[in-house]
């Protein structure tokens, strides 16, 4: 099978909100009046973002899932996404479940694939997706403010458990680990909440690399500090709730590793107005997703974070950085 098939066979589709799509040199978007364009770009290589076993459905997902989280971070409406694929071989069975999970999740969100390219080499995926929002109305990092409340979406740290059980570096009951795994591959991009928290939100971005990191690219693009009280964000952790209802012991430091700088979550993380809580709670009923409140924007500049025992606790977690982990 060659490039050009395997590109009409798997990839090409018609075009329902795009001018043009694949099969020319360049794809044709054209925003409707008033709107911008939000675009960002990830990449997933081998042996870096995932493992050479993963199920190429959910790679597929999860390709096309971190881009969503970040036009969800933005309050961007998904519009399309372009697919640049590197490939070892031209292995028609794993393409073809690849392109159904990258498709499936494309389909939901009425994102349409409408150009890229494809060649041998090692595996590696780069998208790049557009989204639009009304001019003005994107959340950015730069608009925290001191008083605003911090919230996170749905769940935390359960990737990054999976990700600790695979290395070998702990042990999972299997139930437990086939939940935090299915997280770690096919993570849910908050696009219903980004949209619903336009106007309300006065900050966002997607947690992708650890809570705290992540927080505090925030902090620093908003020139203000913050409180995080550890006590609200460990039990996130589907863990917790595990331990809970069983026999099994969670460490709690490990569990604090986890949600307070895990990664790979793709949970939107946001600040708004306490003034705002009551709607930030509908948005999160609107959109169908748990959204739970873990601290405050402070004057004073820096990061603190609240430890079990009600006092400050020292944290040495960073977020990760592919060259500094290197």
């Amino acid at each position: 099978m060659g490039e050009f098939d395997l590109i009409r066979r798997y990839f090409q589709r018609p075009v329902r909100r795009a001018v043009l799509g694949v099969g020319d040199d360049c794809a044709l978007l054209a925003p409707a009046a008033g709107m911008q364009l939000a675009i960002s770009s990830d990449m997933l290589v081998e042996g870096r973002h995932f493992f050479p076993d993963v199920n190429p459905r959910l790679l597929g997902h999860k390709a096309l899932a971190v881009n969503l989280s970040d036009l969800a971070a933005s309050g961007a409406k998904p519009l399309a996404f372009t697919l640049a694929l590197s490939l070892p071989r031209a292995d028609e069975a794993w393409i073809s479940e690849f392109a159904a999970g990258l498709l499936e999740l494309a389909d939901t969100h009425e994102c349409e694939l409408i150009g890229g390219d494809t060649t041998g080499g090692p595996l590696n995926i780069c998208i790049t997706v557009f989204g639009e929002v009304p001019a003005g109305q994107a959340l950015l990092r730069s608009g925290a403010k001191p008083g605003d409340e911090i919230w996170v979406s749905g769940q935390l740290g359960d990737a990054r458990l999976a990700l600790e059980a695979l290395l070998g570096h702990i042990e999972l009951p299997a139930a437990l680990l086939a939940q935090a795994r299915q997280r770690l591959e096919a993570p849910t991009p908050r696009v219903a909440l980004g949209l619903a928290l336009r106007g309300i939100a006065s900050s966002a971005l997607d947690v992708s690399d650890g809570l705290l990191g992540d927080l505090d690219h925030i902090l620093e693009l908003s020139h203000v500090g913050a409180t995080v009280d550890s006590r609200i964000t460990t039990p996130l952790i589907a863990a917790s709730a595990y331990a809970a209802q069983t026999s099994w012991q969670f460490d709690l430091k490990l569990q604090q590793q986890c949600t307070l700088a895990g990664g790979d979550d793709y949970e939107l993380c946001f600040t708004a107005p306490a003034a705002r809580h009551a709607d930030v709670l509908a948005a999160g009923a609107a959109s169908a997703t748990p959204v739970t409140c873990i601290g405050r924007i402070d004057a004073e500049p820096g990061l603190r974070v609240v430890g079990a025992d009600g006092a400050y606790m020292q944290t040495h977690w960073k977020s990760f950085d592919h060259f500094g982990a290197a």
